[in-house]
């Protein structure tokens, strides 16, 4: 491999490791089952159409892959995406608590 490619592969590697996303860590299914009754008001009831702000389906959690709950709950956390439920929801959680979250939603536990 020449120097130019290694150089290139290195920086590679150094990038992907510094934008490590939060879903990287380990989430806990059966920890993130008992932390769930914050979204099974909304997210577990099949069918179930918000009024607010707007009407609209609210998406099913179970089955979603982890590493897109985690993104879209540090999108609602950081502001990137808004709901006024799910913006105060995300700011209380912590990382953890979204990988715990993403894990069991991700796992046959749901």
């Amino acid at each position: 491999m020449n120097c130019s490619r290694a150089l290139a592969v290195m920086a590679a590697v150094a990038a992907l490791s510094v934008a490590a996303p939060l879903w990287a860590a380990d989430g806990n299914p059966a920890a993130g089952g008992q932390k769930k009754q914050m979204c099974e008001g909304c997210h577990g009831i099949k069918g179930y159409r918000t009024a607010y702000p707007a009407v609209y389906a609210v998406p099913k959690l179970g089955g979603q892959s982890a590493p897109y709950v985690v993104k879209a709950l540090q999108d609602y956390q950081s502001g990137a995406r808004r709901h006024p439920s799910m913006d105060a929801i995300a700011a209380s959680l912590s990382a953890q608590d979204m990988a715990d979250l993403a894990a069991y939603y991700a796992s046959d536990l749901k």
